[in-house]
């Protein structure tokens, strides 16, 4: 018989390859036809006495990057109409029957009385390590760039086809529970360490080597099929029990503070599980991924942070007919902090770099910087001397702008100063091609006016990085009045070389992000004021999903600049544009009290040499009041630092800043850490219903002022009932390339 997306072929021994092989896809992935062929397979093994075992590998690099999510999506938009067709009860039942059909296909395999080995000749992650893990036996091919594991909790899943059962019977409780939350993807080393897996082989003896388990009499029952088998960890009702879910259970709550469904179904499912047989506990477990797969936090993170993210990085808003820019060379101008980040960055991807500041000393510091990253990376095992040596010969560090002449890109980096910028680009005009795309990674100036100081504004554009470059995966791209589309082609594929995720917004003040998490940071600078205690606000902000509070945010890009951009937008647009109370606040931090952040080891928290940070004693000086925080409404203070974000991305979408929900979403997540489980700032609203946002921003404008005023957009979606991924659905997906 002839299948679509595996091939068999069984051998003089009776051992059957099955060989996975999913047709127009660069990696295998699980889907509902793949699902039904494999169980036929399946059927067809055990019908057939002829074969003794079977051995499941990929014709492909990957063995199998897991399932399909959009199958996932489609599950629930499938739920909501069953639900209005059939009602609750028998639309609970139907996802539940749906969604386990995986389970029980892998739970025939491990129990259809003949062995079945794994041999990974690649990445094997989500439902793809899930297989494997239901095999009897696990070879994997030695390959460093190899990764295994069960990523479903970032995308606000758990492993659901037997995954976190069959790992909580593997590993002590401790370390499955560790294992599942972090969903870190590991190497074949570190796997078989954990008896994860069996054995590691070259990768010309993986069919081999899995063939000869057979041959050597491998049975077909898992551990936990024995009679016998003893729980690695013992039983969830002794002391070793005691010690681990009381545990568990309190740093779940101070890591995520109950915001994660699919994290405390985790902890659900491994204490529950871990009490029950095998197949009940299986059973708990599809029970539990159904539940979690109707919640809205689950479908808002896999769009976000999978579809829309993998639509954005295969180029959803690149120009079409423009012909894709390979890059050699890519010059930087200024080789400090963010530079040097810029050009570590680049010359990881393999792209020669040079890096140019205003003298040689500091163009060699900003290399020196790519040294120490690189060493980081080396001393963890993460990279090899050779890899650092590669890496390094790729970077010319210069104080002559000549330098630039063969570059296919440049993008300056220097200080946040306009005449600084203006003679960086007269320099760097004059020794550069004709034809070369210039970029500015400037965070707030507006990319119209610099484009002002450039011979052809049609090949300006803004690349806006984060910082650390090394470790923040967004770029965000900003496009002048006149920047064309060869520029903003060039700038996606630049993003794409590098590995990071770009979204593609308009010129503003601030452009998206920067405006953004501005909002954020005057909030907390606000509720200092009003006399909130800081650790209150700090904890907060944490509790609402941000990955730091906002006085600690602000310490890390600078305090003094907050101050410089409150004053620049005060000399700009006037003094109505600005709160009094924050320039105050930011006025005596800096000018008064020379606290300007992290970068001088004093901001709203001291940063001693040893040991950890901590809020300032002093910050209670400088409020004019002090609130009883038992008085203080705990949700309120959450609503003002997420409404507030909300808020100002759909003024950012109504006045054509951001023009895609999709990179308005990944953007506040990868850019500035927006609660993750909400999907972003877009999805939160749409997640709470327009109606009751605007009635949210109606009562915080009540009591706090005009900056809650809902917008004129969001008005008008209240009342007709509509979400911003239903009036503005993104276009079609984009194909992998």
């Amino acid at each position: 018989m002839t299948y679509t997306n595996f091939k068999l072929v069984t051998d003089s021994d009776g051992i059957a390859l099955l060989t996975w092989d999913v047709p127009d896809r660069s990696m295998n992935v699980i889907t509902l036809p793949g699902i039904e062929e494999l169980s036929a397979i399946v059927e067809q093994l055990v019908a057939d006495a002829g074969v003794k075992g079977v051995v499941v590998t990929s014709a492909k690099e990957a063995f199998c990057a897991g399932a399909d999510i959009t199958l996932l999506e489609s599950l629930g938009r499938t739920f909501a109409t069953f639900v209005k067709e059939h009602g609750e009860e028998q639309a609970a039942l139907r996802l539940f029957e749906e969604s386990r059909k995986l389970s029980l296909l892998y739970r025939r395999i491990e129990t259809c009385g003949k062995p079945w080995v794994a041999a990974i000749n690649g990445t094997a992650v989500g439902g793809g390590f899930e297989l494997a893990l239901a095999c009897h036996h696990r070879v994997a091919a030695q390959n460093p760039k190899t990764r295994l594991g069960l990523p479903e909790i970032k995308v606000g899943l758990f492993p659901g086809a037997g995954g976190t059962i069959r790992i909580s019977r593997m590993l002590a409780p401790a370390d499955a529970l560790q294992f599942l939350l972090k969903g870190d993807q590991i190497r074949v080393e570190r796997a078989k360490a954990m008896k994860l897996i069996d054995a590691v082989v070259p990768p010309d003896e993986l069919i081999t080597a899995a063939k000869g388990w057979i041959k050597a009499g491998g049975k077909a029952k898992n551990p936990w099929d024995v009679d016998g088998f003893r729980l690695p960890g013992g039983l969830v009702f002794s002391k070793a029990g005691m010690q681990t879910f009381p545990a568990a259970n309190a740093i779940y709550r101070r890591e995520t503070y109950d915001n994660y469904p699919a994290a405390r179904a985790i902890l659900q499912v491994v204490y529950e599980g871990l009490q029950l047989p095998m197949d009940l506990a299986l059973r708990v477990e599809s029970r539990w991924f159904a539940k979690i797969l109707r919640t809205p936090e689950a479908g808002a993170m896999m769009r976000s942070l999978f579809v829309s993210m993998q639509d954005l990085n295969k180029g959803a808003r690149r120009p079409a007919n423009i012909p894709p820019t390979k890059f050699k060379r890519v010059g930087i101008i200024g080789a400090g902090f963010m530079g040097a980040g810029i050009g570590y960055v680049t010359a990881q991807a393999g792209i020669d770099v040079v890096l140019i500041d205003r003298d040689q000393d500091s163009a060699d510091k900003g290399k020196a910087q790519s040294h120490k990253l690189i060493t980081e990376r080396v001393n963890k095992g993460r990279a090899t001397a050779a890899d650092r040596d590669a890496l390094m010969s790729r970077i010319t560090a210069a104080a002559d702008y000549a330098a630039l002449r063969d570059c296919d890109l440049v993008i300056e980096a220097v200080f946040e100063d306009r005449s600084v910028k203006n003679e960086t680009y007269a320099k760097a005009q004059a020794a550069m091609g004709t034809e070369v795309i210039f970029g500015s990674n400037t965070s707030t100036l507006p990319i119209t006016s610099l484009a002002q100081e450039f011979k052809d504004p049609s090949r300006f554009i803004g690349i806006h990085f984060f910082s650390p470059v090394e470790r923040m995966m967004l770029v965000e791209i900003i496009l002048g009045k006149d920047t064309g589309n060869a520029a903003l082609a060039a700038a996606l594929d630049y993003v794409r070389a590098i590995r990071k995720t770009p979204i593609v917004v308009n010129d503003s003040r601030g452009f998206y992000t920067s405006r953004v998490v501005g909002t954020y940071l005057r909030e907390g600078h606000l509720m200092l004021t009003e006399g909130v205690p800081a650790a209150m606000i700090e904890n907060v902000g944490r509790m609402a999903g941000m990955p730091v509070g906002p006085l600690a945010l602000n310490d890390e890009v600078a305090v003094d600049l907050a101050w410089k951009i409150v004053k620049a937008t005060e000399a700009d647009l006037g003094p109505e544009a600005i709160d009094a109370r924050q320039k105050a606040l930011l006025t005596a931090m800096v000018e008064k009290l020379g606290r300007f952040g992290r970068k001088n080891r004093k901001g709203f928290y001291d940063y001693p040499e040893r040991g950890q940070k901590k809020l300032w004693p002093g910050l209670a000086d400088l409020q004019p009041a002090k609130l009883d925080p038992d008085t203080i409404d705990v949700q309120e203070l959450k609503d003002r630092l997420l409404g507030i974000q909300a808020l100002e991305t759909a003024r950012c979408f109504e006045e054509n800043v951001l023009t895609d929900v999709r990179e308005a979403d990944v953007g506040s997540i990868l850019g500035f850490g927006f609660a993750p489980f909400s999907g972003g700032t877009l999805s939160y609203i749409d997640m709470m219903g327009a109606k009751h946002f605007v009635a949210l921003c109606e009562r915080l404008a009540a009591k706090h002022g005009t900056r809650f005023a809902p917008s004129g957009l969001l008005v008008d979606m209240a009342t007709r009932n509509e979400t911003f991924y239903g009036r503005f659905a993104p276009g079609p997906r984009v194909k992998a390339a």
